[in-house]
């Protein structure tokens, strides 16, 4: 259906936005509940996934219009930021640093899984339905591995140097899309059964599990009940220096896109204002949880940046319609045939390194989502691993555009 002349109930964004907090604080209390339906069902469910998927129903049946509202750059724009700040502010740096090198595995795994998977997708469904592989689809593929390894300007980077045509673009934008936030949605469900998982891997877990225990301890030590002041000093923060982040952002931008070309700092995605706010606001955070700002942990830093983080996934969700995945069946098929191929080798290599299931998911979720969500799946396992998504969704800017450019020469090849 053409976004333009989409008819829903609720098109105003207040009103959208008040319908997304009704559903946010439907799922929290039945999630609080201590018996009856809603405990056996959030024993199996995990609270974060109706938080996703309510919305996308809501968009899918009409009731609201995600494409065409505002709130999702606002929340990516503002909130995750915001988010970003605050569970920075509460992390404990060297805890972090000794996770050790098997996060970096698991992302460079995820982003092999992704260009692999490419050429086995292409391959099989040459096999399943020659059609639907025929022509021009090599070349739409090429943006779903800019926007699976980097994001959205290493997209927009491979339309443009494949010449992607965009009947095909918009096609391949829609698979992206539904078969992108499914894989988030196995995640999320993942996430809940982590120490289950990990116990079949015989993942080593200590490094996790001491990070987890050392938040808890600063947690209880610095507990207080939050005054307003404290309230104020945090969203102060977490807002202040999220416009700091904008600031500094916008002549940093416009400097790298007037830079010779000579540099090639644009292909590197250095041009995308997103990459830069994501940047600023994890390092200030980070600086800042050096300091005593550290302190307002006690007072509920990280809980309003889940606040912030939940909002940003109910709107996530908002940009899913589930009607489409009736729309163009073997070109979805083709996609879940690749996230298939890049979940079997991230869960192939977890296996082998014995890499606990929070390094496979967020490293996963780093190439897929990038840096809008991989604190998602992140805060998913604990709030204080959310800085871990960030660092690596960051890498995936830089290699986006030349790993999915040389997808893209291997799916010419394949296609010739």
């Amino acid at each position: 259906m053409n976004e333009a002349s989409r008819t829903v109930l609720i098109g105003n964004d207040a009103a959208v936005l008040g319908l997304l907090a009704m559903i946010l604080g439907f799922v929290f209390w039945g999630a609080s509940r201590e018996r009856g339906f809603w405990k056996k069902f959030y024993a199996v469910v995990p609270a974060i996934l109706p938080c996703y998927l309510l919305p996308a129903i809501a968009n899918s049946t009409g009731l609201v219009d995600g494409a065409g509202s505002g709130l999702y750059p606002m929340a990516r724009d503002y909130l995750l930021p915001a988010s970003l700040v605050l569970f920075c502010v509460s992390m404990d740096l060297k805890g972090i640093v000794r996770l050790g090198p098997k996060a970096l595995v698991m992302f460079l795994t995820g982003t092999v899984g992704v260009m692999l998977g490419a050429l086995v997708a292409f391959e099989a469904m040459r096999f399943i339905h020659p059609a639907t592989v025929a022509g021009e689809t090599w070349r739409g593929m090429t943006t779903i591995a800019g926007s699976w390894i980097g994001g959205g300007a290493n997209q927009a980077a491979m339309k443009e140097v494949f010449a992607v045509d965009a009947t095909v673009f918009g096609q391949f934008a829609a698979v992206d899309v539904i078969v992108a936030y499914l894989w988030m949605a196995v995640l999320l469900f993942m996430a809940s059964r982590s120490a289950a998982i990990d116990r079949w891997n015989r993942a080593d877990t200590s490094a996790i599990d001491d990070l987890r225990r050392r938040i808890s301890d600063y947690q209880a030590q610095h507990a207080r009940v939050a005054s307003t002041t404290d309230l104020m000093l945090i969203f102060a923060l977490a807002i202040g220096i999220t416009g700091l982040a904008h600031l500094l952002t916008d002549p940093l931008v416009a400097w790298v896109r007037a830079a010779p070309a000579a540099w090639r700092l644009q292909d590197y995605s250095l041009d995308a204002r997103f990459f830069w706010i994501v940047v600023f606001a994890t390092t200030f955070g980070v600086l800042l949880s050096l300091t005593r700002a550290r302190q307002l942990e006690g007072a509920g830093a990280s809980s309003v940046g889940s606040v912030f983080l939940y909002i940003l996934i109910a709107t996530i969700g908002m940009q899913m319609d589930l009607k489409a995945l009736a729309d163009k069946p073997l070109l979805l098929l083709l996609g879940l045939i690749w996230i298939g191929v890049h979940g079997g080798l991230m869960l192939l290599v977890a296996r082998l390194i014995r890499a606990p299931l929070f390094f496979m998911a967020v490293g996963s979720q780093a190439n897929i989502g990038g840096a809008a969500s991989a604190p998602v799946v992140a805060n998913a396992f604990h709030p204080a691993l959310a800085p871990v998504g960030v660092l690596l969704a960051v890498m995936g800017y830089a290699l986006g555009t030349y790993c999915a450019y040389l997808t893209g020469l291997a799916l010419r090849a394949l296609a010739a």
